[in-house]
């Protein structure tokens, strides 16, 4: 099995802004600006929160909540208005795509998505982001692929409730796929009684990838399992071992700026699964299905 870290939600450059972490611990992953999509902010609910709010005031109606937003990954049937039969989807294409499909992705893989979150609160009528609160890689959400539809049956041969999705209105190519959630969670460590996938829906220390000791959030602190030595492959776009170091039992990484997948073989690092597991499942989680 692989795990692939997969950077989604707003980013610096589209959007502009973090995600917010709400008060209560909610995790709150904003989806990027789409021109091309059907789908309003304000359309999108998560955690019981509504999106056009949020995005408007933390963007300073930059990005108000009738701008159209790339739902994707989408993870919770309540996020949206459904069909019969939706199941959770992620997209990929271009060189994102080539490096999956370089890297072997297939079924039974695990996606855990990770973004740039900070602290938020809701004060004088408006969300706004707590001050000198720190700006942190953090996982929100999983999916465990249990189908793929390649981009050539994407733009009419799609299920019916597959079609709202941005990447069934991208046009025909063998360079854009969709990954389909299994039913259930299945990481070979007996059953989880989770979905296969899902939002996480409150912070936990485990889920934060920035180091806390570091002002800058693509410095990671990971668990020392990871560290690749003794010709071990290093996880994918970080196999420059100046990107590596120690600090006491603990490995530090300078997570690298470009690249949205970043592929682990579990083959040679068997304890990621038992950490992906507890970040599943160590959290209280929306399960919510159709």
């Amino acid at each position: 099995m692989r795990i692939i870290l997969s950077r989604k939600g707003f980013d610096a450059s589209a959007g502009g802004v973090a995600s917010p972490i709400l008060p209560n611990g909610s995790l709150i992953s904003l989806p990027i600006p789409d021109p091309a999509s059907r789908i309003h902010y304000n359309d999108l609910t998560i955690h019981n929160q509504k999106l056009g709010r949020i995005v408007a005031d933390l963007t300073r109606e930059r990005i108000n909540s009738q701008h159209f937003a790339h739902l994707d990954p989408d993870l919770d049937a309540g996020t949206y208005p459904r069909e019969p039969g939706w199941r959770p989807l992620f997209g990929q294409e271009g060189a994102a795509l080539g490096h999956l499909a370089n890297e072997g992705i297939r079924i039974g893989d695990l996606f855990l998505f990770f973004g740039w979150f900070r602290q938020a609160h809701f004060i004088e009528g408006h969300y706004q982001f707590i001050r000198e609160s720190p700006d942190l890689h953090t996982i929100f959400g999983w999916l465990q692929v249990g189908a793929i539809i390649p981009g050539k049956q994407l733009a009419g041969n799609a299920p019916s409730w597959a079609r709202y999705h941005p990447h069934c209105l991208r046009p025909q190519s063998d360079k854009n796929q969709i990954f389909v959630a299994a039913d259930e969670l299945n990481l070979g460590l007996g059953s989880t009684m989770r979905l296969g996938a899902g939002l996480l829906k409150l912070f936990r220390p485990i889920l934060q990838l920035t180091s806390p000791y570091s002002s800058r959030r693509s410095m990671w602190r990971l668990p020392h399992w990871i560290f690749p030595d003794n010709g071990k492959p290093a996880l994918s776009y970080h196999k420059d071992p100046s990107r590596w170091s120690w600090a006491g039992d603990e490995v530090r990484l300078q997570s690298a700026a470009r690249g949205q997948e970043f592929v682990l073989d579990t083959l040679h690092y068997p304890e990621a699964i038992s950490w992906a597991q507890e970040i599943i499942t160590g959290n209280q989680v929306n399960t919510s299905k159709q």
